[in-house]
């Protein structure tokens, strides 16, 4: 007979991690808590655990802890920062200081995961046993004798790499070798450009990696989509975070390395790189709200912006001058405000453009029609009329302009010539495939339709926008959204469907992004939102999958018709571009 399944700990935290690179908070490693309880938000429960963290801390000998406070409504936040190699004792110390720290105000109701002690020097005791066992001297050394010679480590559970690309080698964590016994020579760093943002990130990424490989440099490059080098396919799914960047930073085919790095990493793991030459914030818009203790886009900025505690001197932050949230944020944070900045916008002489220009920054934006890098007070560079650019459709998505415009900064700033920026830009998105997944355009039985992964409110603007501008007989559009989003970010996606006034909406269901939501769920909510902007319930249709959705609004699609299609999953988007070369 089966012995029944023991009962989940009832634990008073949630979600105790390692924070292993930079993050909004710190420059570099940390640990997190998300304390649970009556005593969850009180302030003087947090100052106490902020004591008992510096008591033992103090103890271990380790540096400043520097404990923060984040008292979010839902997901509060204790995080102080660690050592490297000590992570794991590290959040242990945490858990620990929260259950007394909480006991001692009178919780009573949790399980312990960390044992009691009789006497502070027992507590110290026991961490520094915790410390030793995990400490890895070998470890230590090779990151000193890495740091001595300017040279990245990269680690995970598995393995530890010191330099990066062509210039790295990798070995088991279990494994290593001493100094002595590594051919220092042949390793070495290499050019690398961190992209994140809220839209535009996966396009920004692709054009950057495309005008290194016009300027013949082998580059690799991690997004959404997989793992690249030199143009080809090396891992596929979604490897925008840490993971991702480290398979890019270890691959020996590497020569110059751009990482799309996204929020989630940034939230869960941190930063995958202590360097970097170049980091690019696309814009911020109010997506992902209500996780993570990340309430508004001023917060969603500020995490973005740990890519700035990258970037050493020389190093260049590019930013999206036109965007207030992120430039405001940009001033408030040191680490951002103290890093050479170079500013995209739509418009060349956008105020804070000119500003930066007479700072000797350098800008890019649109003027008269044409696309102009401006390194500061010297000459201009002309990179072409953006309808000229096959990524614009002829000016009908202007976003890639801007998307152009910060992948040029970002090439200019890695030292690529601007003949090799200026011929990307005169060619990239002539192929569908040059973006896949991103604005792809193809044509079906004289209807043309447009994929792409437009997942938030603006995104689906832009995407509309675009649609628009063709002039459609009809248009159509398929809709659907992730569980993980709450109620008023799925009614506002559906209030930017709704504005566009589509002939035909294929509402579908996301079976395998349901996070939390009950099948139908989400889809009904869709319904009742368009509903509610004023789309009269004969326009509208549920599928139960995406591929099915998609499909059904081709059959439907007649010559002259714009078809709209952001799809989520790239095995549908593979099926789909079966069905339209044929």
């Amino acid at each position: 007979m089966t012995e029944p399944a023991a009962p989940e700990p009832n634990l008073g935290f949630d979600d105790s991690r390692r924070l292993t690179g930079p993050s909004r908070w710190f420059a570099g490693p940390a640990v997190t808590l998300t304390p649970r309880g009556a005593f969850a938000h009180d302030a003087a429960v947090h100052a106490a655990w902020a004591g008992r963290v510096r008591a033992v801390t103090q103890a271990l000998g380790w540096p400043d802890a520097a404990p923060r406070i984040h008292d979010h409504a839902v997901e509060p936040a204790l995080l102080f920062a660690a050592p490297d190699d000590l992570l794991f004792t590290a959040t242990e110390i945490s858990e620990w200081a929260w259950e007394r720290s909480a006991a001692a105000a009178g919780e009573r109701g949790f399980d312990l995961a960390q044992p009691t002690f009789s006497s502070a020097a027992e507590v110290a005791a026991h961490f520094a046993a915790r410390a030793a066992a995990e400490a890895k001297p070998a470890l230590q050394v090779l990151r000193a004798a890495a740091a001595a010679r300017g040279l990245p480590l990269f680690e995970d559970d598995e393995a530890v790499s010191i330099g990066a690309g062509s210039g790295s080698r990798s070995w088991p964590r279990d494994a290593l070798p001493a100094p002595d016994d590594i051919a220092w020579d042949a390793l070495h760093d290499l050019p690398t450009a961190l992209v994140t943002g809220s839209n535009g990130k996966t396009t920004t990424v692709r054009m950057l990696a495309a005008m290194a490989q016009a300027a013949g440099r082998v580059a690799g490059f991690c997004c959404t989509e997989g793992v690249f080098v030199g143009g080809q396919a090396v891992e596929h799914g979604d490897w925008s975070g840490p993971a991702g960047a480290r398979a890019v930073l270890r691959h020996a085919g590497v020569h110059l390395a751009v990482l799309e790095t996204a929020r989630g990493g940034l939230l869960r793991r941190g930063l995958a790189v202590r360097r970097a030459d170049v980091a690019v914030v696309t814009n911020i818009q109010p997506d992902h709200l209500g996780e993570y203790g990340i309430d508004s886009a001023a917060d969603l900025a500020e995490v973005k912006l740990a890519v700035a505690h990258a970037l050493g001197t020389p190093g260049t932050l590019v930013l999206n001058g036109g965007d207030g949230v992120l430039m405001a944020a940009a001033a408030r944070m040191p680490h951002a405000a103290r890093a050479a900045q170079a500013l995209f916008a739509a418009d060349a002489d956008h105020p804070a453009l000119a500003a930066a220009r007479a700072r000797g920054a350098t800008t890019c934006g649109m003027r008269e029609g044409r696309l102009w890098l401006q390194p500061g007070a010297r000459p201009a560079h002309d990179l072409g009329a953006s309808t000229d650019m096959p990524c614009t459709l002829g000016d009908a998505a202007p976003h890639n302009v801007q998307n152009a415009a910060a992948a040029a900064l970002a090439a200019f700033a890695l030292g690529l010539p601007a003949e090799a920026i200026r011929s990307t830009l005169a060619r990239f998105g002539a192929d569908p495939l040059d973006n896949p997944g991103r604005l792809e355009r193809w044509a079906h039985r004289g209807a043309t339709v447009l994929i792409d992964y437009a997942h938030n409110p603006d995104g689906l603007a832009q995407l509309l926008q675009v649609a628009r501008a063709l002039r459609p007989a009809r248009l159509g559009l398929l809709l659907g959204q992730a569980g993980n989003r709450d109620d008023a970010a799925i009614a506002a996606l559906c209030r930017v469907a709704a504005a566009s006034t589509p002939a035909r909406v294929a509402i579908k269901e996301l079976p395998q992004m349901l996070r939390g939501r009950q099948p139908g769920e989400v889809p009904a909510l869709i319904e009742r939102a368009l509903r509610d902007a004023g789309l009269p319930e004969e326009r509208l249709f549920h599928e139960d999958d995406e591929a099915a959705a998609a499909l059904a609004l081709l059959a439907w699609a007649q010559a002259g018709d714009v078809v709209v299609l952001p799809v989520h999953t790239a095995a549908v988007r593979e099926r789909l571009r079966g069905v339209l070369a044929a």
